[in-house]
C-alpha cells in the first residue's frame, strides 16, 4: 500500500510567518519562515532514528521568528517519507538522498543541524557534499563508538523519563509510522556506521561545527561529546543545563540562541573577509 501525504501547503501563523508541510523534492518536508533564497539564513534540521521532523517544531518556529528559512524533512524510509524508500538506506545513502533533496529546494549552502543518529547522516553529508553545508550543529550525537547496541538501548530507556511527555507522544507515533522492521534495519546501519565511518567523517568535516548536549543526556555522554568536538578540525562543545537528549525540544529558546550566535559568527567572518579583500584591492590600485 502506498502512503498518501497531503500536497505542499503553506499558511501564515498568528505572527504572519509562514508554515507548510507536504512532499517536496521527494521527501515529506515541513517548512517555516520565508521561502529558500529570500536572503536570510537557511537551516535544515535532521531528525534521529525512526522519527520524523515533528519534534523539531518548537525550535523551527523559534528560528523562523528571527527570519531564518527552516526546512525539516522526514528522512527516506522514515515516518511520512516511508514511501520514499523501498528499504531503509544506510547512513551514506541517506546522506546522498538528503543532498539531492537539498539541491532541489535550496541550492546554496545551509546551516545543517541534526539530532542523535541524524548526526551521523549530517556528518556524512558534510563530507560527501561539502558545498551544501555552511555550518554544522550536532545535537546529542548518539551511538558512541565501542558501545554495544544493548547498552545504547539501556541509555535510551534511562533518558525517556527525563524528556517532556509531549516528546514521548510524538516519538511513539513516529515509531509506529516507521515500523519496527525499518527501525531495526536503520539501527543496524547506524551501529555499523558508528563502529566504522562516523569518527572518520567527523575528522574530515570542513565546516565549523558546534556540538550541543543536554546536561542530563544519558545517551550521548559528556566524554563522548567532547571527543566528537575535538575530532572536527573546527569544532567546539557546549552543554544545555536542565535538558536531556532532545534539548532542541525541551529547551528550544536556549538551543535557538546558541545556533543564532553560532550563525552570527559566520556572518561576522564573511564581512571581515570582504572588508579585507576590498582593502587589498584598494592597496593594489594605489601600487
Amino acid at each position: 500500500m502506498t502512503e498518501q501525504t497531503a500536497p505542499d501547503t503553506a499558511r501564515p501563523d498568528g505572527a504572519g510567518r509562514r508554515e507548510g508541510a507536504g512532499v517536496r523534492a521527494g521527501l515529506f518536508t515541513r517548512s517555516f519562515g520565508p521561502p529558500p533564497g529570500a536572503g536570510g539564513t537557511t537551516v535544515v534540521l535532521v531528525h534521529g532514528l525512526g522519527l520524523s521532523g515533528r519534534y523539531f517544531t518548537p525550535l523551527a518556529r523559534r528560528l523562523a521568528a528571527n527570519g531564518a528559512t527552516v526546512l525539516v524533512p522526514d528522512l527516506p524510509g522514515n515516518a511520512r517519507s516511508r514511501a520514499a524508500a523501498r528499504r531503509m538506506p544506510d547512513v551514506e545513502r541517506a546522506a546522498d538522498a538528503l543532498a539531492r533533496w537539498h539541491r532541489r529546494l535550496s541550492p546554496g549552502p545551509s546551516l545543517l543541524a541534526a539530532n542523535s543518529v541524524g548526526c551521523q547522516v549530517a556528518a556524512a553529508l558534510a563530507v560527501r557534499h561539502p558545498r551544501l553545508v555552511r555550518r554544522l550543529v550536532l545535537l546529542g550525537p548518539a551511538l558512541e563508538p565501542g558501545v554495544s547496541g544493548l547498552r545504547h538501548c539501556g541509555r535510551l530507556l534511562a533518558d525517556a523519563p527525563r524528556e517532556p511527555l509531549s516528546l514521548l507522544g510524538v516519538a511513539a507515533t513516529d515509531y509506529l509510522l516507521t515500523g519496527p522492521l525499518r527501525f531495526a534495519a536503520s539501527l543496524r546501519h547506524a551501529l555499523r556506521d558508528a563502529a566504522g565511518a562516523f569518527e572518520g567523517h567527523l575528522a574530515r568535516v570542513a565546516a565549523p561545527t558546534l556540538v550541543i548536549r543536554g546536561a542530563g543526556d544519558t545517551i550521548a555522554s559528556h566524554t563522548w561529546i567532547r571527543h566528537a568536538a575535538r575530532l572536527v578540525p573546527d569544532g567546539r562543545a557546549v552543554d544545555v543545563p536542565g535538558a536531556a537528549h532532545a534539548a532542541h525540544h525541551s529547551a528550544p529558546e536556549v538551543v535557538a540562541r546558541l545556533i543564532e550566535e553560532f550563525t552570527a559568527e559566520g556572518t561576522e567572518e564573511t564581512e571581515t573577509e570582504a572588508a579585507e579583500a576590498e582593502e587589498t584591492g584598494k592597496t593594489g590600485e594605489k601600487a
